[in-house]
This record gives structure tokens, sequence and C-alpha cells, in this order.
């Protein structure tokens, strides 16, 4: 057996799905700044980051496709200041939470040191369709057009040539 998690036939067009488990594993490793990711409602979700030393000018959050990037850089004020112990750490950081379709982020605040986040997941709605099964044309036409069926808004339609095999 390979890798891949959606090796399937039976999973069709999750490829993508195997890519972001890719991406989030590799994001994973690095621990710092700490965060906590808490269910703050049915529909709300808040990503706690641990950012002391930081202010708002340092930190840069950015939705880069379904990706939520939080960076962190804090400028050099250390100028003419000596350190005898220096435990409060100072230095970069990029932390990347990979979102699932629909979640919107909603607003970012800083308190106390923590750098907020908070995130919207709608309620899916549930989609049933009946497809129709319908009889085979009478004509003996080898290059029939299948019917175009309902797309939803923001996909193409696509021309179907459906071609017997006799």
């Amino acid at each position: 057996m390979s890798g891949r998690v959606f090796g399937s036939p039976m999973f069709l067009g999750f490829d993508h799905l195997e890519q972001m488990l890719e991406r989030a594993s590799k994001n994973a490793s690095d621990g710092y700044p700490p965060y906590n990711i808490e269910q703050v409602s049915p529909t709300t979700l808040r990503i706690t980051l641990a950012v002391a030393g930081f202010v708002m000018e340092d930190l840069h959050i950015t939705q880069e496709d379904n990706q939520l990037v939080i960076r962190g850089r804090q400028s050099d004020d250390g100028q003419g200041r000596i350190f005898l112990h220096r435990g409060i750490a100072a230095r970069q950081f990029q932390k990347a939470f990979v979102l699932a379709e629909g979640i919107e982020v909603g607003g970012a605040w800083m308190d106390n040191g923590l750098l907020h986040i908070e995130l919207a997941r709608p309620q899916p709605e549930v989609r049933v369709r009946k497809i129709e099964i319908g009889r085979a044309p009478s004509s003996p036409s080898r290059d029939r057009v299948a019917p175009v069926v309902d797309v939803p808004a923001g996909r193409k339609q696509r021309m179907v040539r459906v071609i017997d095999e006799e």
C-alpha cells in the first residue's frame, strides 16, 4: 500500500485534501509561539497565540488561499541595553493554519500578550439532488450530447459528449 491517504479510486477529487494534510504536518513541528484553539460556540473558533514582547506593529496576519498565516518579527529595541540574562524569546516566527472551505476570519485583537483570532465556521447546508435516469434516445446517432445539469454558481459549465461503444 502506498503512503497516500486518498489512494482509493472511490475518493474522487480529494487530492487537494491530501496536499493540505502534508502541509499541515510540516507546520506542526514548530512549537513557537505556543497557541490554543478553542471552540467558543457551535459556529465560532478562536486561535490564541502567546506573543509576549510583541506589539501589534510586529505582527502580521494574512489569509493565503486556504491558509491563515501569522508572522511576527520584533524590531530590535535592545540597542544600548545590556542583558545579564535574556530568557524572553525575541525571535521571528511564522505559524500557518490550514482552513477548511467556508471558514472565515472574523477579526483579531491583542490582550495581555495574547493574540486572539476569531474564526467563523458556518453550518453546512445539506444538499440533496435527485438525478433522473432517462431512456436512451431512439435515434441511431453515435455522438449524443448529454443534457447539461444545473451547476453551482462559480463553476464552469462543460459540455459532455457521450459516445456509445457498440
